[in-house]
């Protein structure tokens, strides 16, 4: 997720665009959208499109409507229209991909919901908005005590002060309803400042908060992934996963999102696969689904009564044996099916044991030899000497 400019110096800070991390091209942040269409340029006779998306801390993004035709670029710091006063970002996206975006999110241009750009931000806006994002630290770490001593069971995961510092946003998660009238107004005292309190679930906290998976990546919440759907435990019944709990658990303590990544090639896989609850009748008796293989797509099923031994089918053969038993015609056995895959893998391996290459022991065969050899070589010249000693 780093730009062409960016590269790590000794002390960990970046070489290219010298900002720290924030960077100017918004090529290495949260939630980065390639512009894929920034090198086309537009037909004749129609106007660029007058929208930008702007980015705020941690990844929050918001459409605004360029109405000064101000000219854009991204990486450029704005002030935008806010309740009350204003804010201060970063631009991430200009041009018809901002249409896109905004078809995408369900945004209406025509509306006049939309806030506005005010102008390109000035020194003293940069200043004024490092100085608050600077305290935020300190005011989180206040904002956990005050929230502690009122006995209040919640949990205060990040603040974000507007750009103007005329408000603070406290964002905060908490099972049960939280009275926090009173958690108001001693922040208003402490900090001098408008308050807004704002509760985000458990997947919104990770995203915030970012972190590293147990895959060893960043995690997909905090990079790229901007709609939260619903995991349940059947996304990993279908793909065969252990219901452990804590293997299937993100850092937010919920199913992992990526759960749902393969789930449609599982579903579309497992097609032609009977069911597993659908038991198959026989001469010899009845068999029950033990395990199935949905890669190599194979199906193992034991008989009642005789369940450590399996026999392996695949999903044509099962298919077929549900099929005649729904006609009430049994079949003779599962070992005649099972005689067929054999023979079939037999001739896919299709390669003859020459020099013994499928045996463990075939090292050790020569040497064998080879002592058998010395050993009556030995006999022989033992032999030799004791019929000399006798001629003697």
């Amino acid at each position: 997720m780093a730009c062409s400019t960016c590269s790590t110096g000794k002390d960990g800070q970046p070489k290219g665009c010298k900002n720290n991390g924030t960077c100017g091209t918004d090529g290495c942040n949260k939630l980065t959208v390639f512009d894929w269409l920034s090198n086309m340029s537009l037909p004749g006779g129609v106007d660029p499109f007058d929208f930008v998306e702007v980015r705020f801390k941690n990844g929050r993004k918001h459409f605004f409507k360029n109405s000064e035709n101000l000219s854009l670029s991204i990486g450029d710091v704005v002030a935008t229209e806010a309740s009350p006063g204003h804010d201060v970002g970063i631009v991430s996206l200009t041009g018809e991909l901002v249409r896109v975006q905004m078809k995408k999110k369900k945004e209406d241009p025509e509306s006049g919901e939309i806030l506005k750009i005010y102008r390109k931000a000035t020194q003293k806006d940069i200043d004024v908005w490092q100085e608050v994002r600077e305290r935020e630290d300190k005011i989180k770490q206040r904002s956990r005590q005050i929230a502690i001593r009122l006995n209040l069971s919640m949990k205060i995961s990040d603040v974000e002060f507007q750009g103007d510092a005329s408000k603070a946003t406290f964002y905060y998660t908490a099972e049960d309803r939280v009275d926090f009238r009173q958690l108001i107004k001693e922040f208003a005292r402490e900090f001098n400042t408008r308050i807004e309190m704002r509760q985000i679930g458990l997947r919104q906290e990770a995203a915030r908060l970012g972190g590293i998976g147990s895959c060893g990546r960043e995690l997909c919440c905090s990079t790229w992934l901007t709609d939260f759907r619903s995991v349940s435990t059947s996304a990993a019944r279908y793909q065969q996963l252990s219901l452990n709990p804590q293997k299937l658990a993100g850092q937010c303590g919920k199913l992992k999102c990526c759960l749902n990544y393969e789930l449609d090639t599982y579903l579309e896989a497992l097609k032609s696969f009977p069911k597993t609850d659908v038991k198959l009748k026989t001469k010899k008796g009845t068999a029950v689904c033990q395990k199935i293989d949905i890669f190599k797509g194979f199906l193992w099923y034991a008989y009642e009564g005789e369940w450590m031994n399996w026999h392996k089918l695949s999903p044509e053969q099962a298919n077929k044996i549900v099929a005649k038993n729904k006609k009430g015609e049994p079949v003779s056995s599962l070992e005649e099916y099972e005689i067929e895959i054999q023979a079939e893998e037999s001739e896919k391996r299709g390669f003859n044991n020459a020099v013994g290459e499928d045996s463990l022991t075939r090292f050790d065969k020569p040497k064998q030899a080879h002592n058998k050899s010395r050993r009556n070589k030995k006999r022989k010249k033992r032999k030799g000497n004791t019929s000399k000693s006798k001629n003697a």
